[in-house]
C-alpha cells in the first residue's frame, strides 16, 4: 500500500490520464511481459537472491521503500534451488502485475477507525488518495512450487494424506530445506517485482500530476510459510486463555489465505511502527472497500499472529464467466464512480465484486477477535486488473 498526498478532486480531474499512463508503464494480463528488456541469468539471480533491495540499488524507488516491507524486501533465498525452467520463465515477466487477482487500485480515504494509528501509518487524511498493489512472482514462483510438488511427490508420496495437495516434506528434511531457499528466492522476486511496480507508479503520477508525495504504508506475503517463534501452549489448552503463557518455540507458520498480524514490540516490525503493532492489508474486491488495520498481542496468542489477507472468492472463476460480462462489470463500476482499466473482459468477469465475500463482514470478524483491528477504510476510484 502506497500513501499519497493527492487529493481526491486532484485526481478525479485527471483520473483517466492517469489510469492510462500507469496501464501503459505497468504491463498485466495472462503472460504479460516486464519493460525491462534482456534480464540476463546473473542479473535474476542477484534479485533471488536480494529481493526488493536489488531493485532500489538499481534506482527503482528509495532506501525508506524496503525499511517497510516485511524483513526489508530481503528473506534468505537459494537462486540455487531455483530450476532452469523457472528462471525462463521469471526472466521475461520482471515488472509486470500479472492476472487473476492481481491488481493496482486507487483508493480513497473514506473512514478512519483509529486517528493516532492512521496517523503514523500515513494514511491520516480522509478524502486523500491512497494506491494498493497486490502482485507476485509471477511464473517464477508457479514454477517453484511445481517443481518441488512434483519432488516430495516422488520422495515422500501423498498415499497417508487425506488430499494429496497436502503433500509436503519434513522441514528440517535436505528437500524440505531445499524448498524453503526456492520459496524464499521467489518471494524475493515478488518484492523486486513490487517495487519496480511502485517506481512506475511514481513516474506515471509525476508525468501527469508533477511531483506528489508517493511513500510505502508497508508491504507484505500471503501465501507463504515463514520461521518464526512463538509461544506454543500446552496441547488441550484453552487459546483464549491468555493466562496460559506456554513455551517459546521457533516453528514454521504457513499462511495460506491469511497475512501477518504481529502486535507492537515484535522484532520483525518495522522501528517506525513497533510501538503499535504492523499495518495488516485486507482488500476487499474491485468494487468494494479495503482496509487497513493493525496486528494485536491477541493475535499472536490465538492465531500464530494472522489473519485473513483479503474478501476470498466465493465462485469460481469458470462459473464467474458463465453468470457476468465483463463490459457490464466495467460499466456498472462506472456508474457507482469506479472506473476499470484491464487487459481483457475475461479479465474482469472473472473477478467482478459478486466472485467475492463481503470485505465488511470480514474485517468485522477480525476486529471483533482481536486479531487484526480496524484503522482505516479506503474505497476505489480507478483499477487496474490483469
Amino acid at each position: 500500500m502506497l500513501s499519497t498526498n493527492i487529493s481526491v478532486e486532484e485526481f478525479l480531474k485527471h483520473r483517466e490520464e492517469l489510469v492510462n499512463e500507469i496501464f501503459k508503464n505497468v504491463p498485466s494480463g495472462v503472460g504479460s511481459k516486464g519493460r525491462m528488456g534482456k534480464v540476463t541469468k546473473d542479473m535474476l539471480q542477484e534479485i533471488l537472491a536480494n529481493g526488493s533491495q536489488w531493485a532500489v540499488k538499481q534506482g527503482y524507488g528509495k532506501k525508506e521503500d524496503y525499511e517497510k516491507t516485511e524483513d526489508s524486501g530481503n528473506l534468505k533465498g537459494d537462486p540455487h534451488a531455483v530450476s532452469e525452467k523457472a528462471y525462463k520463465r521469471g526472466m521475461p515477466q520482471l515488472g509486470s502485475l500479472g492476472a487473476g487477482n492481481h491488481f493496482l487500485e486507487v483508493q480513497q480515504i473514506q473512514e478512519i477507525f483509529d486517528p493516532e494509528i492512521a496517523k503514523l501509518f500515513g494514511v491520516d487524511e480522509k478524502g486523500n488518495v491512497t494506491i494498493m498493489i497486490h502482485c507476485g512472482s509471477r511464473g517464477l514462483g508457479h514454477q517453484v512450487a511445481s517443481d518441488y510438488i512434483k519432488e516430495m511427490e516422488a520422495k515422500y508420496g501423498h498415499e497417508h494424506l487425506p488430499d494429496r495437495e497436502l503433500i509436503n516434506a519434513p522441514i528440517k528434511s535436505e528437500l524440505g530445506q531445499k524448498y524453503l531457499g526456492a520459496m524464499n528466492a521467489a518471494a524475493n522476486y515478488a518484492f523486486a517485482n513490487k517495487q519496480m511496480i511502485t517506481h512506475w507508479v511514481r513516474e506515471s503520477i509525476n508525468k501527469v500530476l508533477g511531483n506528489a508525495d508517493v511513500n510505502v504504508v508497508y508491504d507484505i506475503c500471503h501465501n507463504i510459510a515463514k520461521i518464526e517463534e512463538h509461544n506454543i501452549k500446552p496441547l488441550g489448552a484453552d487459546p483464549n486463555d491468555l493466562d496460559i503463557k506456554g513455551e517459546k518455540k521457533k516453528v514454521c507458520v504457513h499462511r495460506k489465505g491469511a497475512t501477518r498480524s504481529f502486535g507492537p514490540g515484535r522484532e520483525e516490525v518495522p522501528d517506525c511502527y513497533r510501538s503499535v503493532g504492523q499495518p495488516v492489508i485486507i482488500p476487499g474486491s474491485m468494487g468494494t472497500a479495503s482496509y487497513v488495520l493493525v496486528g494485536t498481542k491477541k493475535a499472536e496468542q490465538v492465531s500464530f499472529a494472522s489473519t485473513a489477507h483479503g474478501a476470498g472468492r466465493v465462485m469460481s472463476r469458470h462459473e464467474a464467466l458463465k453468470q457476468f460480462r465483463g463490459e457490464k462489470v466495467k460499466s456498472d463500476l462506472m456508474a457507482k464512480n469506479i472506473m476499470v482499466k484491464s487487459a481483457s473482459w475475461k479479465g474482469i468477469a472473472e473477478e467482478s465484486p459478486g466472485v467475492y465475500k463481503d470485505i465488511d463482514e470480514v474485517v468485522k470478524v477480525s476486529n471483533g477477535l482481536g486479531i487484526g483491528n480496524l484503522v482505516v477504510k479506503v474505497v476505489p476510484l480507478g483499477v487496474i486488473k490483469g
